[in-house]
This record gives structure tokens, C-alpha cells and sequence, in this order.
């Protein structure tokens, strides 16, 4: 269920998405373990590793876009801490541990 399915942030830390001006971040996940987001202003590729519920991602190459407010920089913050994820049919919950990081919902849900 991670991967065919192009997931749109829908909560950062538990609160809302006012900080991201340009558009909504993104994550995709190919069934070979390549990463592919935006941050909603800037997009990546990069890669991810699954060992059961857990799972290390490596944004890797980022476009360079000056993006205006922080809402890039909270969320790959957040990023950096996902160590784990819930998902189902119309959420992925990323996790650090027991602690929600960001939620994200199926495109066009």
C-alpha cells in the first residue's frame, strides 16, 4: 500500500499547513526503494529502506528553488526523523518511535 500511491502531506507535528505558501509537500515510493517528493516548493529523488514497519528515508538530489516561509525546511526536518510508519488505505502516518511526525493522505482522496 506505500507504494502506486503519490501521498500529499496533510498534518506536519500534529498541526496545520499554514507555512506552506507555494504548495503541498509530496512523497512517492517506487516498488524498487526510490524516494520521489516536493517539498512544495522544491522537488527530490532520493531513496528509502524497509525493514517491516520500519523505514530510513534519504531525500537525496533537490532541486534549488528560494521558497519563501520554513514550511520546507519543518518538513525536511521532520524527514530526517521518520524511523517507523502506520499505513492504510487512505493515510501514511510517518512516525519517529511512538511519536507522529506527519501524516499524508493518497493524491485526489
Amino acid at each position: 500500500m506505500l507504494t502506486g500511491n503519490n501521498w500529499v502531506l496533510s498534518s506536519l507535528m500534529g498541526g496545520g499547513l499554514d507555512m506552506f505558501s507555494g504548495g503541498l509537500p509530496s512523497l512517492g515510493f517506487t516498488d524498487d526503494g526510490k524516494l520521489t517528493g516536493s517539498t512544495g516548493c522544491n522537488s527530490f529523488s532520493g531513496g528509502y529502506e524497509l525493514n517491516g514497519t520500519n523505514i530510513n528515508l534519504t531525500p537525496g538530489a533537490m532541486t534549488k528553488k528560494a521558497c519563501p516561509g520554513n514550511g520546507e525546511n519543518q518538513f525536511l526536518d521532520a524527514l530526517k526523523n521518520v524511523s517507523n510508519f502506520k499505513v492504510g488505505k487512505d493515510k501514511l502516518t510517518l512516525l519517529d518511535g511512538a511519536s507522529e511526525l506527519m501524516t499524508l493522505i493518497p493524491q485526489g482522496k
